[in-house]
Order: C-alpha cells, then structure tokens, then sequence
C-alpha cells in the first residue's frame, strides 16, 4: 500500500497554493498614469485663440451694435468652446498651464474696459441721461477676478462664483442690450466724441502694457530663468487680440464718423498694427536683451508694434478733435 505525501493531501483536500504577487507592476502602472495626466490633458485643453478671422456667427440684426455683438462672442468663445483655465484646481491638468490663462484674462480685460465706455458714454444720450441697466451689469461683471473657482477658502466656506459664471452674465447682458437696440429699446450713440473717448481710453490701457513691458525688459531680460516673460507677452496678445476685433467691428458701427473725418486710411493702420502685435506666436517666448546677437526679445518685438498702433489710436484721437 502506498502513502500518501502531505503535499498530495493537501491538493486532495483543494488547497491551492497562495502566489504572492508584487506590488510593483502596480505602483509602476499609476506613476505612468499621473506623468501622462498633466502632459496630455495640458495639450489637449491649451488653445491660444488668435484667428484674426474670427467674427459673429450668424448676422448681426440691423441697428444693433456689431462691437458689442464681437464682445459677447468672445466672452462666449473663451468660456464655453476653449473652456475658462485661469481659475482650475490644482487636480486638473489645465492648471499647470500660463500662457493661456494669461492671455484670456488679457482678452476679458479689454472686453471690460469697453464694456466700462460703453456704460460712461456710448450707451449714455450725450453721456448725461440714465446709465443702462444691461451695460451696467456687464462692465462690472467683467471687473470680477479671472481666477475664482467655485470654492475660495481665503473668502468663504461656502461655495462662491466662478468667474466664468460672472462672464457668462456678462454675456447675457450684452446680448440683452443688443437685442433692446436693434428693437429701439436702448442707444448706442455714434458721434465723434463718443468713439474719440473710446480711442483715448484704448490708447490710455495699451500705454499701459508698454509701461509693464518696459519695466520687465529692464528688470529680467538676459536672465537666464525667466518664468514671468510669457505671462506677461500673452497677456498683453490677449488684450491686443480683443482690441484688434473691437476695433475692428468698431469700423462698421462708427462708419459715418470715419467717412466724414477721413480717417479710413489712419485706421487700416491701426488695425494692421494691432493684427500684427496680436498674431505674434513665438514657439518660445524669450526675453533676450533687446540689442542680443544670438536670441531675440520678444517682448521687444511687441512693444514695437504696440506702441505702433498706440500712435495710430493717438492720431485718430487728435483728427477726432479738430
């Protein structure tokens, strides 16, 4: 008679033998995970948006205002199709990213500077009559911060306002006051001091980007790590890129000022000079000396053709006064 082996009474019995398997495939499996999340997800929601190109969609309705209707498509444009970023959570990919953050919120804060003229004199009846209520929401709502998310423990416990919720009011109220001109409901008065107001007030907010750039030029270029150079050249597109599409539509709603002035030649200028700053796409920004031989200064290079269209709006201003 044979025996039996404990290791066949054992099989017998239907134990299985327990295979330790390590944890290492495992932990290598999520750390190639997290590295893939920020790079890929970073590339797949960066858009810097700057087709000169871009219009309405759809027709602007007779008497309604094509600047403001340019407006509302931004802001519409930056928070819904591209997706707001300034304001991510550090769980999300897209909250590694500047250059795109930097240059929406240089896109929103021109819309709320127009939005500003629009409310103090365009929309106003020689400025002196009752302020409009749409116009009036828009331009302070544009005024909110780019960078609050839903929750901002350093204000509240509680949940607080996106700012791309504040934009999207916004954007109601621009298209509300839009839809009340076309009807005769609300005015858009076109007279020479109405747009001459709007150029200086251009020309006054692009002086001031000059003044940024100036100062970071003297301060950082050649420096051999320079993290803010980009920050601040695609703020400065962004506002440059929005200035560009107002001006622009601006043409068509201050044509008869323009006709009369002459001034058709000075403003193809000045949109040239703002098209050109607003379409400068360096694959990377670098802030050289500005007399460099091996390295370029970008920041130079839109300085220039900023302060190019700044002389453009200051000419107008000056044939607008006379």
């Amino acid at each position: 008679m044979s025996r039996i082996t404990g290791e066949e009474r054992l099989r017998l019995s239907g134990w299985k033998p327990v295979v330790r398997r390590s944890a290492a495939p495992v932990g290598i499996i999520v750390a190639a995970i997290l590295l893939l999340y920020y790079p890929i997800g970073m590339a797949w929601v960066h858009t810097i948006d700057d087709d000169p190109e871009y219009t309405v969609s759809g027709e602007v309705a007779q008497n309604a205002s094509r600047s403001v209707a340019i407006a509302a498509e931004l802001i519409d444009r930056e928070i819904n199709q591209n997706r707001w970023t300034a304001n991510d959570p550090f769980f999300m990919p897209s909250a590694a990213l500047d250059n795109m953050p930097n240059f929406q919120q240089g896109v929103i804060g021109a819309l709320a500077r127009f939005a500003f003229e629009l409310t103090d004199q365009i929309g106003r009846t020689r400025g002196s009559s009752q302020t409009d209520p749409d116009l009036q929401e828009a331009a302070g709502l544009l005024q909110y911060s780019g960078t609050k998310w839903i929750w901002d423990p350093t204000v509240a416990f509680w949940p607080t306002a996106a700012s791309e919720k504040q934009y999207e009011k916004a954007r109601t109220s621009l298209l509300s006051y839009n839809e009340r001109l076309a009807g005769g409901g609300a005015v858009f008065d076109r007279r020479a001091d109405n747009l001459l107001a709007t150029m200086d007030r251009m020309s006054v907010d692009l002086g001031s980007s000059s003044a940024v750039l100036d100062r970071h030029i003297a301060e950082h270029s050649g420096d051999f790590i320079d993290t803010q150079s980009d920050d601040v050249f695609y703020n400065i597109k962004g506002q440059l890129y929005a200035y560009y599409l107002l001006c622009r539509e601006l043409e068509h709603d201050f044509g008869n000022v323009i006709a009369e002035r002459e001034l058709g030649s000075v403003w193809s200028q000045m949109l040239d000079s703002l098209r050109q700053a607003a379409t400068l796409d360096p694959l990377v920004v670098i802030n050289s000396e500005p007399d460099g031989i091996w390295f370029a200064s970008h920041l130079s290079a839109q300085g220039f053709y900023l302060l190019r269209a700044r002389t453009r709006l200051k000419e107008i201003s000056n044939i607008l006064l006379k």
